[in-house]
């Protein structure tokens, strides 16, 4: 049976300017420069495309009079991605571009950032903003296990510091870090100090996918989804999340989502986490990595502080991590684009073209999205070998 993304290649990608604050912008504005700067990566023309996807798709359309026009609507990273190769393998596109980006969302800075702040009945009267969710399921770890509060902070230092030598992160010549300036940083939601949590900020990105046949003419390297998938939980930040929390197959804890997915992505790959080069992990808190390091096969369940202590995930390590600095350093540019930024990372690594931490010889990226603090994980697989 063949690959289900054999005919579908990744043919560009960009990220715009990210900063802090970008004066004057917005984020559909932002989108639309993420588009067709990945479209002038591919070397294709908005003429070319036949297809939309992402939070801005039906405004993109309508902007470009692009219509009639085949569209996906989506606010999340890896999932846009799956449906806009979804839509070039059922036949239904030849060019579908993505095109997302945030701004101007963050203007109450006395507060913590409006995406972080209890909505739902059964968090809100406990004060259960994100980073409280997400140090539940970390506390329980490090008392399960024996995790320390090193290993978190370790975990922390090497994104910031994959971020500090980055020109076009954020963050950029903030650091070095060591796992004691992490600590030292004020505490936000014990176990995280301020260094362990993502930070804000704004910019846009865009990716646009193609058939095979296509890319292999065009003028950036394609790069090929060798599987996708997604586990869940139920609805993020409605209920505090609990380790134990389990569904229909109970031997994965919600502690450890994407498991599953990650296991699925695998197998429709043919390969094994020992196959990974580059793993451009989701970092919304320093915990984070050091749980998706063991639920997804790197190592065993309560291995992963030691396995960041042994130093496998910095540069030229077993397994190099985030490494343009992630939602830590590089860029958290609302919900979709800094989503979206994992796989373009990934396809970056894959491609030999990262102007910094470049992983040698790179031919297969994992890329992933959200968390156990929000139920819910995407699992994305890219390699530079057509399945």
């Amino acid at each position: 049976m063949p690959h289900p993304f054999r005919d579908v290649a990744i043919a560009g990608v960009f990220n715009t300017e990210q900063a802090r604050t970008l004066e004057g912008r917005d984020s559909q504005s932002l989108a639309v420069d993420g588009a067709l700067g990945a479209l002038a990566d591919a070397g294709l023309r908005i003429e070319d495309v036949d297809g939309v996807a992402g939070q801005f798709a039906a405004d993109m359309v309508l902007g470009a009079r692009m219509g009639p026009c085949s569209r996906k609507l989506s606010a999340h990273g890896i999932p846009t991605v799956l449906e806009a190769a979804s839509m070039i393998a059922f036949g239904e596109c030849e060019v579908v571009v993505i095109g997302a980006g945030g701004a101007a969302m963050y203007t109450e800075r006395s507060a913590t950032a409006p995406w972080t702040r209890p909505a739902n009945e059964l968090v809100v009267g406990f004060g259960l903003f994100t980073a409280a969710e997400f140090a539940l399921m970390a506390r329980r770890h490090m008392l399960q296990y024996g995790t320390t509060a090193e290993q978190l902070a370790l975990a922390a230092a090497t994104i910031r510091n994959n971020g500090h030598v980055n020109p076009e992160a954020v963050y950029y010549g903030r650091g070095p870090f060591t796992a004691a300036d992490i600590l030292e940083s004020r505490m936000v939601a014990d176990p995280f100090h301020l260094l362990e949590c993502s930070m804000t900020s704004e910019g846009g990105c865009g990716l646009v996918l193609t058939t095979a046949e296509r890319a292999l003419d065009l003028a950036s390297k394609p790069v090929w989804i060798l599987g996708g998938a997604g586990d869940t939980y139920g609805p993020a930040y409605v209920i505090p999340p609990v380790w134990d929390l389990r569904g229909r197959d109970g031997d994965i804890p919600a502690g450890y989502v994407g498991r599953r997915a990650a296991r699925t992505c695998f197998a429709l790959a043919g390969l094994s986490p020992a196959d990974v080069d580059v793993a451009e992990f989701y970092d919304p808190f320093s915990f984070e990595i050091i749980r998706q390091i063991e639920a997804y096969g790197f190592c065993g369940e309560g291995e992963g502080g030691p396995f960041v202590e042994a130093g496998h995930i910095g540069p030229g390590g077993q397994l190099p991590v985030t490494t343009d600095g992630g939602t830590m350093s590089y860029s958290h540019a609302g919900l979709n684009a800094q989503m979206l930024q994992r796989v373009i990372r990934g396809v970056q690594q894959v491609r030999g073209t990262c102007t910094t931490s470049q992983v040698p010889g790179a031919e297969v990226a994992m890329c992933t999205n959200g968390g156990s603090g929000a139920l819910f994980t995407d699992v994305l697989l890219l390699g530079g070998e057509r399945p």
